[in-house]
């Protein structure tokens, strides 16, 4: 007797590959890599502007490792989180304004002291 598809076990996608020790992928590397077909990966291309693969020679492209870690977070948000594309690059917008906080609030940090190390130098004048 066949499961109706409402009883049947959640079907688990095969894990993906590990990503190999190289510099640069073709988009097919990467298609392979991220369980996504080369032409969705051009279109995520004009959707997510923080994807950008250099172009060499007849227009190929050569993906970088944080390139390939990208694709598979934007795969992850849209096949598994349900994010909408203009979701997924809202959510991928703010995690990268989040990261840079820190180094902004550091920066002010830095100035505050530096200020402060010129008052207490005039002090000792």
């Amino acid at each position: 007797m066949e499961a109706s598809p409402d009883e049947r076990p959640e079907e688990k996608e095969p894990p993906l590959p590990p990503i190999p020790a190289k510099r640069y992928f073709t988009i097919g590397e990467v298609s392979e890599l991220c369980g996504v077909k080369p032409h969705v990966l051009r279109y995520w291309e004009h959707e997510f502007t923080q994807l950008k693969p250099i172009k060499r020679r007849g227009n190929r492209r050569y993906y970088q490792h944080h390139e390939v870690l990208l694709v598979r977070r934007i795969r992850e948000l849209l096949y598994s989180e349900g994010f909408t594309i203009s979701g997924a690059r809202n959510h991928l917008d703010k995690v990268l304004l989040e990261a840079m906080e820190p180094a902004s609030n550091t920066e002010l940090t830095f100035v505050h002291v530096k200020e402060e190390l010129k008052a207490i130098m005039k002090l000792l004048e």
